[in-house]
């Protein structure tokens, strides 16, 4: 059973996948390097998140982050057509959506880029991602996204992370009615979720991740440890997602 405030977990390889799923997600971001914020996945682990989803009956379940590198969100042409290639991938992979953003060189959204992206996806979701956040004005940076083709954005409300932009993500759930749904993300802790559903957001998305070894790194290899989705707090979040539910819903009537 799914919770009514929808709970997106930001995974890294398919057995995160599974857990978001046994635990009630709404859906997953499929990314690497989340360290770098985030970056494009592996085909095979797009493809393997899809087949988990199929197999679970779960509809609208699988969202590719499409990003090609860290360090900013202006890219040049090469880079955008390196983004409008992945998103075509994503489609004939059998994805339900795809998360993608960037910035021009004033500090806006990049509405040239987005709109061959949009185009590219066809007809999956499109989800504009924290670049909002980097933007010279976010919330303004989030109503332009009306009558574009997105289907939501995902924000800490302009701040560096969602506590600090409770005010901001209030502001642009105001701003955009129900042009757009806004999804907040960046540092989301557990106890944060009653907040934010107070915030009045549309969803809530945290990567619930906790560091594990299996072996060792040494030279070439890199760090020992790796990133692993932590069941037990997908599990949570799940849980609090749907208790500040339904205090906001019981608050409405």
């Amino acid at each position: 059973m799914l919770t009514s405030l929808p709970v997106e977990i930001a995974v890294q390889d398919v057995a995160g996948v599974r857990l978001a799923l046994q635990a009630g997600a709404a859906r997953v971001e499929v990314c690497q390097a989340l360290g770098l914020g985030g970056l494009t996945p592996a085909a095979g682990l797009i493809e393997a998140a899809v087949d988990a989803a199929r197999q679970a009956g779960a509809a609208s379940f699988v969202h590719v982050l499409v990003r090609p590198r860290g360090g900013g969100f202006v890219y040049d042409a090469d880079e955008a057509a390196q983004v409008e290639r992945d998103i075509r991938w994503c489609v004939r992979l059998g994805a339900d959506g795809v998360v993608v953003g960037a910035l021009d060189e004033a500090g806006g959204l990049d509405h040239e880029r987005l709109a061959r992206w949009v185009d590219a996806a066809g007809g999956l979701d499109v989800t504009v991602h924290r670049a909002v956040d980097a933007a010279a004005d976010p919330v303004a940076a989030v109503v332009s996204l009306h009558g574009r083709g997105v289907r939501r954005v995902l924000t800490s409300g302009g701040a560096p992370d969602c506590r600090a932009g409770l005010a901001g993500l209030a502001a642009m759930r105001a701003a955009v009615g129900d042009e757009l749904e806004v999804m907040a993300g960046g540092g989301v802790r557990v106890g944060d979720i009653a907040a934010l559903a107070s915030a009045g957001v549309d969803a809530v998305h945290l990567s619930a991740r906790r560091p594990a070894t299996r072996g060792r790194g040494g030279p070439g290899g890199g760090a020992d440890a790796f990133d692993a989705t932590d069941a037990e707090v997908v599990a949570a979040a799940v849980a609090a997602a749907r208790e500040a539910d339904a205090v906001r819903t019981s608050h409405a009537r």
